[in-house]
């Protein structure tokens, strides 16, 4: 069986009774054709199922209009926000496209593949390459959920600070005050969060409290760190178990709730749980997770905008985005509490 043809140009300006020039100036977006005019291409060409040939357009053209974007494959929140980045790259006029890093494939390597395959600007989501290797990279560059410095790179991140601020605050409203954190390890983001819960407690004049266990990025991280933490509490003369718990991100927070479930300690009547990211994990029913959302939509937009105003010849901007706070079933006030 034979594909139907792929409909082209010349087809949509015969269905619609106008010349070929007239709808490249459509499809273009460009002046030059009437408001009745562009609505009867545009329909024509969605009745036909006509989609422009990008390849041919970035042969035709001086400029790519590509961004590259690179993420991690370990990282589920990565995908999520690779979504976003589709979304708000078309809406600007930029295509993406994609080089996946992870334990069998480097940063590095990832980066190469974008250079080769024409991309203009580069978005690296929470990249690991320290800022000085960022800044020597030929193209502009967009660190994404990694703050950086300087004129050499733009970055757009989560305002980490005010994320981990509105998780305590949550959590003291509700009563508690044996707050403990588990924190990403060395992941890109957890020395800025865990800085922020020791300044929170220290503020709030509950720093003598303050516990930090450490963990990690991924579920058997967080369930090591909840092991330790129970331990920590079962020992002979050891400091009362906290009542809640700041975990680094939602993942970790999930070995969190299956250690906690095992050990028979109900959640949120014995311990509250509070994840980050408000990934679509956190969101399923039977999780159900109290967790601080990162506002990717705005992330992905701002990274955008911070790219296209580089390739205009813009400053390096660094945005920080306000985080917003999802209350689940994991939160409550502490037994007992009246």
């Amino acid at each position: 069986m034979t594909a139907s043809p792929r409909p082209t140009m010349a087809d949509v300006a015969a269905a619609a009774g106008v010349s070929k020039a007239l709808v490249s100036i459509v499809i273009r977006g460009a002046a030059g054709a009437s408001l009745a005019t562009r609505e009867r291409v545009l329909n024509t060409a969605r009745e036909l199922g006509y989609r422009p040939d990008t390849r041919a357009r970035l042969l035709r053209s001086t400029r790519s209009r590509l961004l590259g974007v690179v993420f991690n494959v370990t990282e589920p929140y990565h995908a999520e926000l690779v979504e976003l980045l589709y979304e708000a790259g078309e809406a600007a006029g930029y295509g993406v496209t994609l080089s996946a890093a992870g334990p069998r494939r480097s940063e590095q390597r990832a980066v190469e593949s974008l250079l080769d395959l024409g991309a203009e600007a580069l978005v690296l989501i929470a990249p690991s390459t320290p800022a000085e290797g960022l800044a020597q990279l030929p193209l502009p560059v967009i660190s994404m959920l990694r703050p950086v410095r300087g004129d050499a790179a733009g970055s757009v991140s989560s305002d980490e600070d005010a994320g981990i601020r509105l998780a305590m605050d949550h959590l003291r409203g509700l009563g508690h005050s044996r707050i403990a954190h588990i924190d990403g390890g060395p992941a890109v983001g957890s020395a800025a969060r865990r800085q922020s819960y020791l300044s929170h407690m220290a503020d709030t004049g509950l720093a003598a409290g303050a516990s930090v266990f450490t963990g990690g990025t991924t579920e058997a991280d967080g369930s090591r760190a909840a092991r330790e933490l129970l331990d920590a509490a079962g020992r002979p003369g050891g400091a009362a178990r906290p009542s809640a718990v700041v975990v680094f991100n939602d993942r970790c927070a999930l070995g969190v709730l299956d250690v906690l479930g095992k050990a028979g300690v109900s959640v949120p009547r014995d311990i509250s749980v509070v994840g980050y990211d408000n990934s679509r994990l956190a969101r399923l029913e039977h999780i159900n997770l109290t967790s601080i959302g990162q506002n990717g939509p705005e992330l992905a937009a701002a990274a955008v905008r911070a790219a296209a105003a580089r390739l205009d010849g813009g400053a390096a901007e660094h945005v920080l985005v306000p985080p917003f706070l999802e209350i689940g079933g994991t939160t409550a006030a502490p037994a007992g509490s009246s």
